[in-house]
């Protein structure tokens, strides 16, 4: 074979070498992109949560409580308990705290029907918005809360003002009350209310610090609630690791204190229709609708820091009152007697020894309603 020849040859050996070699890397880059397609596709399907259960309708889940037609078309689910409110000397709304509903209420458990009576108090439980027997509000805001409480005192006829007390995550919430509806407080009691990190006039000394003793699986829940709210379902849903410890029900988050009211609460709920509901209200709609909502809300961006609130009360013709325990893990007592401090007027009691569910305790109900009424 001639000079000429070979070189032909090995042009075109070269030539088919490298059309092979850019029909391999076209191929390769088709495949990955359709790759990163089916990635996406799965990253959205996980990150964004299922539509609620429908609540109500002929193929809905069926309605076991009395609700009242908001504004804007929502149903808000309530409970009634105490003195019937045409007697009632004081009516209040309490707000469940976060993975509960209205059947879990402090009052119902801890506060004897004597002292209701000799109190005069009416008494009405919600279910918040998506939790429960209560619509879904996907504008939800920290702002909206409040307006949904007023709601329910007017169309329930509670009068011009009412008292409004919360536990937990529904203690939170009555910063909104506070903020947005003072003109319609008798009065308002924040029992352990879940302190939000990034509100601006804390010290970063004392949230570094708290946030530090929170566990570790509660840190990154409540970064990805502050910072990426629309992955929160997502994170608290997937099996790599823990989302909140709360909505995973890690012991470790208890005192020796919550354990043992915990113990008294199960064996206090002796009606199996009771226990059922108190089981299955909260994430009766989806989990979304319910905690994972919640937690955007309470550790998102607010509009307001509860430190920059007046007294509502300076005419001494209502009072505020923040409950503690001593020995909280979930929710910090140190940030709670700073902010304390620096509302003056908040009237603060702390639980010796007590843990986050101390309101649960034998008479602790008794002792908040005369703290409050009396």
């Amino acid at each position: 074979m001639s000079d000429g020849s070979k070189k032909n040859l090995s042009s075109a050996t070269s030539r088919t070498r490298q059309y092979r070699l850019e029909s391999s890397s076209r191929v390769l880059k088709i495949l990955l992109l359709v790759l990163f397609g089916e990635l996406c596709a799965w990253a959205y399907k996980t990150a964004i949560p299922p539509p609620p259960r429908k609540l109500g309708s002929p193929d809905g889940i069926p309605l076991t409580s009395p609700r009242i037609k908001l504004r804007d078309g929502r149903h808000l689910s309530y409970k009634e308990y105490g003195v019937s409110k045409d007697i009632a000397k004081s009516k209040l709304i309490y707000v469940h705290c976060f993975d509960c509903s209205k059947y879990h209420d402090p009052f119902a458990f801890s506060a004897s029907p004597a002292v209701l009576e000799e109190l005069g108090v009416y008494i009405v439980a919600l279910d918040r918005s998506g939790y429960g027997e209560s619509d879904p509000d996907p504008r939800r805001t920290v702002k909206s809360l409040a307006f949904d409480i007023e709601e329910l005192a007017d169309e329930l006829n509670l009068g011009k003002k009412f008292y409004v007390a919360g536990f937990s995550m529904g203690g939170q919430v009555i910063w909104s009350c506070l903020k947005y509806i003072p003109h319609r407080l008798a009065g308002a009691v924040l029992i352990s209310p879940v302190v939000n990190y990034w509100w601006h006039n804390l010290p970063s000394s004392l949230t570094n610090e708290a946030y530090s003793r929170q566990l570790q699986q509660d840190q990154w829940s409540m970064r990805v609630a502050h910072y990426l709210p629309w992955l929160t379902y997502w994170w608290n849903t997937q099996s790599w690791f823990p989302g909140s410890s709360v909505i995973t029900q890690n012991p470790a988050i208890f005192s020796p204190a919550d354990i043992v009211v915990a113990t008294k609460l199960l064996n206090a709920t002796t009606d199996p229709h009771q226990a059922e509901l108190m089981q299955t209200q909260p994430r009766l709609q989806g989990e979304f609708e319910s905690i994972h909502h919640d937690m955007n809300i309470g550790f998102g961006k607010w509009e307001f820091d509860p430190m920059d609130l007046e007294n509502p009360f300076h005419n001494s013709n209502g009072s505020v009152h923040l409950w503690m325990g001593g020995d909280d893990r979930i929710v910090s007592p140190t940030l709670q007697r700073y902010i304390v401090q620096q509302l003056g007027w908040i009237k603060y009691h702390e639980v010796v020894g007590g843990g986050h569910m101390f309101a649960f305790a034998d008479e602790m109900g008794d002792n908040i309603l005369k703290a409050l009424l009396n």
